[in-house]
């Protein structure tokens, strides 16, 4: 009977490696002293010897390689650093769907993985082989049926966008005069550090603003996952030079500083607290600005208007209004066959512990932008109907991080139109090309921020979703040249 990859207590040491081929009807049997010793293989009984006979000698070397591979020395620090920690046991719950190791119970708490690293390290720089044979049990199996089922899969999860996408015109590209000169030269660039009541440390915020007069409007940019502000200070640029105020705060518990911790091994991936925290950052960012703390003055902080990306876009829904809830991570996450899962869920999932107490809005902010949001086991179905904030969703159709479908599409197809929320497909946009950079012109995105910027602080309070709401993307050419952009609002139809 086959149970999770890595596990328990010990049987005895691994002496096999099975590796199914679910489509050939094939099963191939490796000896790992075979993988160890070319004589042992020249000789041998396994499918592995037979196979390399068959060859002419030349697929057991190339195997021997394969598993001769020293494992990068990232594996090991994250291991060490990160066992028990929900983000961590859910890389090791997709892990596991991979394969089995037979004769003992799972443990999915990466405390096996640990073990088995630092016994596999004991006589140098460990191997593939090395940690095979560390890990307690009798046999590893191998499935390459599932790994083409999650290919299959991840290419289900693009049809309906690509569908969409091809339905309707692309936006128009504005010409490169009407896009503006070079602003770079116009925007005034500091970081601050702002004493916050929910984080032991002052939180570090870049802000850019006009250099001359400004229109005392406030954006605030939140940054994804182990990434940071200056990733997206392209589009802190393009709204400066506008006349926004524009404030990108860093997450000390999930930037890219914190990924180096993790890399390292001195600390565990994010903690599902973040998911309270991210959203108290804005808050407390727009707090300084009303009191006075960013040292902007005249700046109207009764409108604001909230950009994110990935883990940002998530944090920017929060404010926005949507309330997190666990009933949709509790029944769909332990499910590794759900035709929805995809790398998205990894981290989603590991916010289980904190889903309930996340429901933290500010209703100061009147229209956000969600770029490639991880949302949809996080927020229930339905829970639109409680944004206070009009919404732009944006995903590329080759996301494979956030694919579009499920996790742009199916919660724009709940009505959301009929509020004034839009839906904005990136032909060929994947999870990172849609980030602007540091340039002036933000990017693949850019005019389109800016467009739904200017058509939220136009319309002020009438802004907030309703029935019938005009579109706020009054200006057309918002478009890009290399990435074609179109919105698929009016095409949505419930799934």
């Amino acid at each position: 009977m086959g149970v999770g990859l890595l596990a328990g207590p010990p049987v005895r040491a691994i002496e096999e490696v099975v590796i199914e081929f679910p489509v050939l009807e094939l099963d191939v049997t490796l000896r790992l002293a075979e993988l160890e010793d070319p004589a042992l293989l020249r000789r041998g009984t396994s499918d592995l010897a037979e196979l390399d006979r068959a060859s002419g000698g030349r697929l057991g070397p190339k195997l021997v390689e394969v598993f001769r591979q020293p494992v990068p020395v990232a594996v090991t620090n994250i291991a060490e650093g990160s066992v028990g920690s929900p983000l961590f046991e859910q890389g090791m719950l997709v892990l596991s769907s991979l394969g089995t190791v037979e004769g003992r119970p799972p443990d999915l708490s990466g405390e096996v993985l640990r073990q088995a690293l630092e016994k596999a390290s004991a006589g140098g720089e460990p191997t593939l082989l090395s940690l095979i044979r560390a890990i307690p049990g009798e046999r590893v199996r191998l499935d390459l049926g599932r790994l083409r089922q999650v290919s299959e899969r991840m290419l289900a999860q693009r049809r309906r966008s690509e569908q969409l996408i091809a339905a309707v015109a692309p936006a128009p590209v504005a010409p490169a005069a009407a896009a503006g000169a070079d602003p770079a030269a116009a925007v005034n660039r500091q970081v601050l550090g702002l004493a916050v009541p929910h984080r032991p440390e002052p939180l570090d915020v870049l802000l850019l603003r006009p250099s001359q007069g400004g229109n005392g409007r406030l954006v605030l940019v939140s940054h994804g996952l182990w990434d940071r502000p200056e990733s997206f200070e392209g589009w802190g640029r393009r709204l400066a030079a506008a006349g926004y105020t524009v404030a990108l705060p860093r997450h000390p518990g999930s930037d890219q500083e914190q990924q180096q911790e993790v890399l390292s091994g001195r600390v565990p991936p994010p903690s599902p607290e973040e998911l309270v925290l991210r959203p108290k950052d804005l808050s407390a960012v727009i707090d300084a600005a009303a009191d006075g703390r960013l040292q902007v003055g005249g700046l109207d902080t009764r409108q604001v208007v909230v950009i994110g990306h990935s883990w940002g876009a998530t944090t920017a829904l929060q404010v926005a209004g949507l309330s997190p809830s666990d009933a949709e991570l509790r029944q769909r996450c332990p499910n590794l066959q759900d035709p929805d899962r995809n790398l998205s869920w990894t981290l989603q999932c590991s916010w289980l512990q904190a889903a309930d107490m996340a429901g933290i809005s500010d209703r100061r902010v009147i229209a956000a932008v969600a770029v490639s949001p991880p949302l949809e086991l996080l927020f229930p179905p339905g829970s639109g109907s409680r944004l206070h904030s009009r919404v732009l969703l944006v995903s590329g159709t080759r996301d494979w991080v956030v694919p579009p479908d499920p996790e742009a599409v199916v919660p724009a197809s709940r009505g959301a139109t009929r509020l004034g929320h839009r839906l904005v497909l990136a032909r060929g946009g994947d999870h990172f090309n849609l980030r602007p950079g540091d340039g002036p012109q933000g990017g693949v995105l850019g005019s389109l921020v800016l467009a739904w910027t200017d058509g939220a602080f136009a319309a002020g309070e009438r802004a907030r979703p309703a029935e019938g709401a005009p579109n706020l993307l009054t200006r057309a050419n918002w478009g890009n040249a290399q990435i074609p952009l179109v919105d698929v609002s009016e095409r949505l139809q419930a799934p």
